[in-house]
C-alpha cells in the first residue's frame, strides 16, 4: 500500500484509521477546526467518507477545499484545504 504521505509545507497529517470510529468525526472536526488559511490537512482513512465530506462543506462553504490525492481499495487521501479565513 503507498499512501502520499510526504511531508510539505502547510500540511498536516491526520490518519483516521488509528482513531476509534466512534471519536473520528469530532477529531476530525477539531483538526479542521485548528488550521489556519492556507494550511492544509492531508486526510487517510479506510473508506470515503462522502458524509463526512457534506458535513464539512456545510460548516465551512467556499471556506473548505477538498482535493482527493488517492482513492482505491487499500485507502483514501484527501487533502483538506482552508483559504480565505480570517488571519490571527
Amino acid at each position: 500500500m503507498s499512501i502520499d504521505a510526504v511531508a510539505e509545507q502547510n500540511v498536516h497529517l491526520f490518519d483516521a484509521r488509528g482513531v476509534a470510529r466512534r471519536f473520528r468525526h469530532s477529531a476530525i472536526f477539531g483538526a479542521i477546526g485548528a488550521l489556519r488559511s492556507g494550511e492544509t490537512m492531508r486526510f487517510v482513512n479506510d473508506h470515503d467518507p462522502i458524509p463526512l465530506i457534506a458535513q464539512l462543506r456545510e460548516r465551512l462553504g467556499d471556506n473548505l477545499t477538498v482535493t482527493y490525492r488517492q482513492r482505491d481499495a487499500d485507502a483514501v487521501v484527501i487533502d483538506f484545504g482552508i483559504t480565505g479565513l480570517p488571519t490571527e
